[in-house]
């Protein structure tokens, strides 16, 4: 019996055969998480992977588990739909200055003629519609191409951005996206900006003075990706010179809640029921594939590799530094055994390193005790099949 440990409220329909829920962190196999802040809670060796049930993994010491062999897991594209449709509502929402007339309603609800006072006010809030304007889409993943899809289908003349557009996310690109190769090709006298990238040293700051000024003067900005992304010193001096009309963010930073003519929500962008469904059951099947079959999918610490159902008598699991002659130490303490090596998968990505093998015999203990004395294995798991 498989046990995972949950932090934070989240509910599964149903758990795999073999698979129970415990209270403690001690003994078990697997975490799942939210938002729990991990960094001072002391994992325990039993633990073999961790999969948060969101995008980002800042509450994680994703490093320093790797160097353990921890996989860490996430959830990317579980909760695209949300997020796209409360980006599509804010858009909305700020063109046509609806948060103003609510706010005027509530300050006229002791005025007995309100509904002619209201025509004399209604000028004041007089908005733009979106189709026609230009839109530009920073980020062509889960989340930015459902954006500028919906883009399309209001009309507006929307341009992508992402050098790093994987195959499966142009494929589902509307056709009348324009995808730019250059930020401020995208940006040039865009009367609207939205930002869908990951926080990582090369998007800190992402978007800046510069770019600001490149905008079409009263332009609107939409930053529902990461804090930090949108350099807010510079936000603010566009937003008091008036080249940015308003600014929309999903972060309650103290400078964004004190800053004019700014919407802040609190980090709501992912907040449904459907969304939260989504990533806890895309959590735990990637906990299963991993922990049954070694397979490994969406991992932020080790990459992809993947081989299947468990076909031989015996899978091996590797987790291990990248770096040269891993393989070949692998497979001669592999042949030394005479174990028939029936398919293998290796992948890395950056300072680790992952790799599967099948074979046709069961391996006996010190077979795999050779295997984990090798020099730069984080771990080593045999899986019976």
């Amino acid at each position: 019996m498989r046990s995972i440990k949950i932090f934070n409220d989240i509910e599964f329909e149903r758990l795999p055969e073999g698979y129970r829920i415990t209270d403690e962190l001690d003994g078990a196999d697997a975490v799942i998480v939210r938002s729990a802040d991990l960094h001072e809670i002391e994992i325990p060796r039993s633990v073999r992977c961790i999969a948060r049930a969101g995008a980002g993994t800042n509450n994680i010491p994703v490093e320093e588990l790797a160097e353990r062999g921890v996989v860490v897991f996430n959830t990317p594209g579980a909760n695209s739909n949300a997020v796209k449709e409360l980006v599509i509502g804010l858009l909305l929402m700020g063109s046509r200055n609806i948060l103003d007339s609510v706010m005027w309603a509530q300050a006229h609800t002791n005025d007995r003629d309100a509904i002619h006072t209201a025509e004399k006010s209604k000028k004041a809030f007089v908005g733009r519609e979106l189709m026609g304007r230009k839109i530009g889409v920073v980020g062509l993943g889960a989340v930015g191409t459902k954006v500028a899809n919906a883009c399309v289908a209001l009309g507006m003349e929307t341009h992508g951005y992402d050098p790093y557009l994987t195959v499966d996310h142009a494929l589902e690109l509307d056709r009348d996206v324009i995808v730019e190769y250059a930020l401020d090709d995208l940006i040039d006298q865009a009367d609207y900006l939205t930002v869908h990238v990951p926080r990582t040293k090369g998007t800190i700051g992402l978007i800046g003075a510069e770019q600001l000024a490149l905008l079409a003067p009263g332009a609107l900005v939409l930053n529902y990706a990461r804090e930090g992304v949108i350099d807010e010193d510079a936000m603010e001096a566009a937003l008091e010179s008036g080249q940015v009309e308003t600014y929309i963010t999903d972060f309650a930073t103290q400078k964004a809640l004190h800053m004019p003519h700014t919407l802040v929500t609190p980090h709501t962008g992912a907040g449904t029921i459907e969304a939260a469904a989504n990533c806890a059951r895309m959590a735990l099947d990637e906990v299963v594939d991993y922990l049954d079959r070694g397979n490994i999918t969406h991992s932020v610490n080790f990459p992809d590799c993947s081989l299947g159902a468990v076909r031989g008598e015996t899978r091996i699991a590797c987790l291990h530094e990248n770096k040269p002659g891993m393989i070949g130490q692998i497979t001669t303490i592999l042949a030394g055994a005479a174990a028939n090596v029936q398919r293998m998968s290796n992948e890395n990505a950056g300072e680790f390193a992952y790799t599967l093998f099948d074979t046709d015999e069961r391996l006996e203990d010190e077979i795999v005790a050779k295997l984990k004395a090798i020099e730069g294995m984080s771990r080593v798991r045999v899986i019976w099949a």
